[in-house]
């Protein structure tokens, strides 16, 4: 049987669509600062790290398509290894010490250590006899996930550090059991509501949950215990909130989730970009102001707006249709890199590419979300959109390793066969 190799023309177009779209949106976002032309200053850089990421993507097509399963954890501790001399030799901007400079350049390992983690991650999970039942090997997938969190979080960039709870779709998919991500989402309920409501109330309302529960279903003994654990650990933990929001978290991420919450009113401090962001998208109607008329964008009334927010100069210079397209954009690029998975004939294959996918959602559902004001302000940016030369980059070598995977569907189809 003939084999071919080729790549997913769709999935193509649609990086090509994303990354031209945040080209032109940063561009916007800084012609106000003396950059006339879309080849100068940030919207310049953006372009050519653009550029790199074509060439890259083109020199990773010439390689054996098994490369990177053979190599998967030297990647991944060579990525490690990068993290930890980021600590000692990295260069502190915006008070995070994140990056290292090269020469005139400045490179953020983290974004990068997304793409290193995909490649252990998929060649653990894809490994015989690798079992979520197994402890030994839950404790190995832990380790994987947790060790760039921790290093990163010491750099200070703890939204870089949160992005890597994407990989637990993965997982889910891969066949671990749903009570650890409905536990997750529990905890997150709860600590919301205990910040929201207090150790106090929350713990009334639980106990009549309970009540009301346990009158439905008193004659069944067997939900019993259960029942008594979960509202114990829920209190349990709704206890430990307090101590962990004024401890653990730095003062500039506790007012910004009290924004969120609405449980503080800051427009000129920690919700000022938020407040600004929300204006300038609504100011943007239906079809919005026009590309370069954005009077938010060009007065400068936004920090990070090439960034962080990059999202709100689409809404206020396209309006609704611009956002609504922009999402449509990574939504189809999503559910087309889970098609890409779901047709993998290895399983290595199909977890690294589903990785990818819930990489770029969760990066899209964080960032718009923090954009319109339903998520805390962490720093997450939008992929291929925001300005960032790390990101663009790190995103596009990690889209052509996925694209250059599916290519070989068909030889690896064949190899199941010989």
């Amino acid at each position: 049987m003939e084999t071919r190799s080729r790549i997913d023309i769709v999935s193509l177009l649609l990086y090509l669509c994303i990354a031209i779209l945040g080209i032109a949106s940063v561009y916007s976002a800084t012609s106000d600062q003396g950059l006339y032309t879309l080849l100068e200053g940030r919207s310049g850089k953006q372009l050519m790290w653009f550029g790199v990421s074509i060439f890259l993507g083109v020199i990773i097509f010439l390689l054996n398509a098994n490369f990177f399963e053979v190599f998967s954890w030297y990647f991944y501790v060579g990525l490690m290894l990068l993290l930890v001399a980021v600590l000692f030799v990295g260069a502190e901007i915006n008070g995070a010490r994140s990056w290292i400079r090269i020469g005139s350049f400045s490179l953020q390992p983290a974004e990068f250590a997304k793409y290193g983690t995909a490649f252990a991650v998929s060649a653990l999970l894809s490994s015989i006899g690798f079992s979520f039942s197994k402890k030994g090997d839950l404790i190995k997938m832990a380790v994987v996930i947790l060790l760039p969190m921790v290093l990163i979080i010491l750099q200070g960039d703890t939204g870089s550090a949160l992005v890597f709870f994407s990989f637990i779709l993965v997982f889910y998919r891969e066949g671990l059991t749903p009570l650890i991500l409905i536990l997750g989402l529990v905890a997150i309920l709860v600590f919301v509501l205990t910040l929201v409501f207090g150790t106090l109330y929350f713990g009334v309302g639980i106990l009549l949950l309970f009540l009301v529960f346990f009158a439905f279903t008193y004659t069944n003994k067997k939900f019993l215990l259960p029942s008594i654990s979960i509202v114990i650990l829920a209190v349990l933990f709704s206890l430990s909130v307090q101590f962990l929001f004024n401890n653990v978290l730095q003062n500039h991420q506790r007012k910004r989730i009290e924004v969120t919450l609405n449980l503080i009113e800051d427009n000129k401090g920690a919700g000022y970009n938020v407040n600004q962001s929300k204006i300038a998208i609504g100011s943007g109607g239906f079809t919005g102001k026009g590309f370069l008329n954005g009077s938010h964008t060009k007065g400068d009334f936004i920090p990070e707006q090439e960034t962080d927010f990059i999202f709100c100069t689409i809404g206020e210079e396209g309006g609704w249709l611009a956002s609504s397209f922009t999402i449509f954009l990574f939504a189809s690029f999503i559910l087309r890199l889970y098609h890409l998975a779901a047709r993998a004939k290895k399983k290595y294959k199909r977890i690294f590419i589903f990785s990818l996918a819930s990489i770029i959602f969760f990066h899209l559902l964080i960032n718009v979300g923090m954009t319109i004001g339903l998520m805390p302000v962490i720093g997450i940016p939008l992929p291929l959109v925001s300005y960032g030369g790390s990101s663009v980059l790190a995103f596009g070598i990690f889209i052509f390793t996925a694209l250059r995977m599916d290519a070989t569907r068909d030889e690896d189809l064949i190899s199941t066969y010989e």
